[in-house]
């Protein structure tokens, strides 16, 4: 593993936001919703996330995720995916979402 500086790390905005809105992409070649994150002072973001093999859209609705808001933005299947909603890989190779198990302020940043 590449070891890197406390600066670097300083330099990632990673942010709480809570889904808003989530809906299927139909231009995306694996499953994929988009999703509007509210992450408070910042507004709210478009992201694409392939998270559909774990989540239905509906039940997205006010979850908080952990998101990387300082990525340039990147076309992705039709959309501006303005924010990287953050999660892990399980056995399957299935994203997890990372999540709080208490409430936060949107927009707070992760310390």
């Amino acid at each position: 593993m590449q070891q890197i500086e406390w600066q670097d790390f300083a330099r990632v905005e990673l942010r709480v936001g809570s889904i808003i809105s989530a809906a299927h992409n139909p231009k995306a070649i694996k499953p994929a919703y988009v999703l509007k994150v509210d992450l408070g002072e910042l507004g709210i973001k478009t992201s694409s996330a392939q998270i559909t093999a774990h989540y239905q859209a509906e039940d997205l609705i006010g979850r908080q995720v952990l998101c990387v808001c300082n990525f340039a933005a990147k076309r992705i299947a039709g959309i501006t995916s303005e924010v990287l909603v953050t999660g892990v890989y399980d056995p399957d190779n299935k994203v997890v979402l990372a999540s709080f198990d208490m409430p936060v302020a949107n927009g707070a940043r992760l310390a």
